[in-house]
């Protein structure tokens, strides 16, 4: 699935793949050793277990080779992809951005099951030579023949992922096809509640015959409403200059004061961020969180200037509002200094563009109705 959610920090980096980190979750790890102990309690030994295990660990590498469908797709459309997390449910290429052409989107879309169908083609005509092509697996992971699982995972997964459930593969083509003809506003709205709908069957079905189809059901139904959402901000963010929404009302910090007075001017305002002016000049960003860590390990009678961000993000004011989110997320940043001829004139940060979406919303709804 592609997607540009953050991989979570209970993920490992485990390699490098056309300059594309792939991280792994712990809670794959945890499926691995469930499969192994299973294999040893029903007494089928350490070879069954060794079969097990090499079969879900070449599931996991069809999966990164379908994620890498998306990201080297995405790529040629000068998108980048930051990394590839696997989870037990699968993987995700956390895209840089989506494509802003629906024809684009739905290329990226499509290549990662692409992928899981031309593997599939493959190992059937391996299977035809060698005479040996059956039927679906057996329930069991550690027997029969591991290409013939393979070649049926494949077709699963191209076809799984190809069920117009947003947020996932079928989805988002969707989407996109949608798109070519309604605005990209209605047809996310469309596709997350199409998701939605796919998520209470997927919930439904699960209660009853496999609790697995509950944990994806949840997944799809989270990961429709936040793209729908995130689709929502984006429209109210549209046309608007960041100058319109930026603080005004900032205090600034010089590089020797101590963090002790940094504190103090969290706990007495609004204020989380500061930006760190010396001269005239920024300088730094001095987040809430460099605050605590910097008392932590340093003390309050340290100076601001040893633990706050010297690589920050600036923005000018006559720049549009929409461009401030994926540079936020680029960095996983908090906030963005406002600066005009090299003053400070205001701050962005991801809670007053909320408030500033919240605000944006009301008034049009205010507007349709007085219409």
């Amino acid at each position: 699935m592609a997607g540009a959610r953050p991989h979570s920090g209970w993920s490992f980096r485990l390699v490098e793949i056309a300059g594309i980190g792939v991280y792994v979750h712990v809670t794959f790890l945890m499926l691995v050793a469930w499969v192994a102990i299973t294999e040893l309690a029903n007494g089928r030994g350490v070879r069954a277990m060794a079969n097990g295990v090499s079969l879900i660990l070449a599931v996991f590498g069809i999966v990164v080779l379908h994620e890498l469908g998306h990201a080297l797709t995405a790529r040629r459309f000068g998108i980048r992809t930051r990394d590839i997390t696997l989870l037990p449910i699968g993987g995700v290429a956390r895209l840089e951005r989506m494509p802003e052409k629906p024809s684009q989107e739905l290329l990226v879309a499509l290549a990662g099951p692409a992928v899981n169908v031309v593997l599939a083609a493959g190992l059937f005509v391996v299977l035809r030579l060698r005479g040996s092509l059956g039927v679906p697996w057996d329930a069991e992971p550690s027997g029969g023949n591991i290409l013939e699982k393979l070649l049926w995972i494949n077709v699963s997964l191209a076809l799984f992922n190809l069920l117009p459930a947003f947020p996932m593969d079928g989805g988002r083509a969707l989407r996109a096809a949608l798109a070519l003809r309604l605005d990209y506003v209605r047809a996310t709205e469309i596709a997350a509640r199409l998701g939605q709908g796919m998520a209470l069957l997927f919930g439904g079905f699960g209660l009853f015959h496999n609790p697995m189809l509950l944990f994806i059901a949840l997944f799809v139904w989270v990961g429709a409403q936040q793209e729908a959402s995130i689709v929502g901000i984006k429209r109210a963010l549209s046309g608007v200059p960041i100058g319109s929404a930026m603080i005004t009302e900032f205090r600034t910090l010089a590089p020797e004061d101590r963090l002790g007075r940094a504190a103090e001017m969290v706990v007495a305002g609004f204020q989380q961020d500061f930006p760190v002016v010396d001269a005239g000049r920024v300088v730094g960003v001095l987040t809430r969180r460099d605050i605590v860590r910097g008392l932590s390990e340093a003390g309050p009678l340290s100076a601001v200037g040893h633990v706050m961000q010297s690589e920050f993000t600036t923005a000018d004011p006559a720049e549009l509002l929409a461009s401030v989110l994926p540079r936020l997320e680029s960095r996983g940043a908090t906030s963005i200094v406002v600066v005009r001829s090299g003053e400070v004139v205001g701050m962005v940060t991801t809670e007053n563009i909320g408030e500033f979406v919240m605000m944006e919303t009301a008034l049009r709804k205010s507007r349709r109705l007085r219409a």
